[in-house]
């Protein structure tokens, strides 16, 4: 029940003929995803596709999928009006299978899932990453409930258990090199949903 409540939330939204977080990539992951060699990519709770056609004009194989429909549609729009091709499935973590150790990066830019499944969403995707991969990862912290209190338009989960902690990066990819691990305020501007000063968590791990 909840997790359909939960789909028809980001069909909802998806569904806007506007693009909710806006048509150009995150800042961290533009930055950081151009440091890398291409090679193939993973994007989880990809949405409408912004990060997904950035890495793809950039010349990587890409791989993503979300649970709403209208967010694959508003992708798939949006990767042909750059004129590149996406792979996008449908559907929970639990429902797509990828082969073990398959891709050079996981990008989980705001993949906030359900709290009792986070940590453990985040142990399946590790199987996915090649060794010497890497995971980049920006989110919400615990501390953007302050912020939100003061400008909802800032966006993010209500609940503390959906936001992240350092500690809980560290626990979750223990088995990585961090190269950045920070708590950071920000500026953000991504489309409808993303606007003004928030607190994240930015995190590039290499897997050993």
């Amino acid at each position: 029940m909840m997790e359909d409540i939960w789909i028809k939330k980001w069909n909802e939204r998806y569904g806007e003929e506007d693009y909710a977080y806006g048509e150009t990539p995150n800042v961290f992951f533009e930055e950081k995803i151009k440091e890398l060699k291409t090679g193939k990519i993973l994007l989880p709770a990809e949405g409408e596709g912004r990060n997904a056609v950035f890495a793809a004009k950039l010349g990587w194989s890409v791989f993503a999928f979300d649970q709403s429909e209208e967010g694959k549609k508003k992708a798939m729009k949006l990767a042909k009006k750059n004129g590149v091709t996406i792979d996008y499935q449908v559907g929970d973590l639990g429902a797509v299978n990828f082969p073990q150790e398959e891709f050079d990066v996981i990008g989980l830019i705001y993949a906030h899932f359900p709290a009792n499944l986070k940590s453990a969403y985040h142990k399946i995707l590790d199987g996915y990453l090649k060794k010497g991969g890497f995971v980049v990862f920006e989110a919400f912290s615990k501390n953007n409930l302050t912020y939100r209190a003061k400008n909802e338009k800032i966006g993010g989960p209500r609940d503390l258990d959906s936001l992240f902690s350092i500690e809980e990066i560290k626990a979750d990819f223990s088995n990585y090199e961090i190269l950045q691990l920070e708590e950071k305020e920000v500026e953000l501007g991504e489309g409808l949903y993303h606007n003004g000063k928030g607190s994240v968590i930015r995190f590039v791990g290499k897997k050993k």
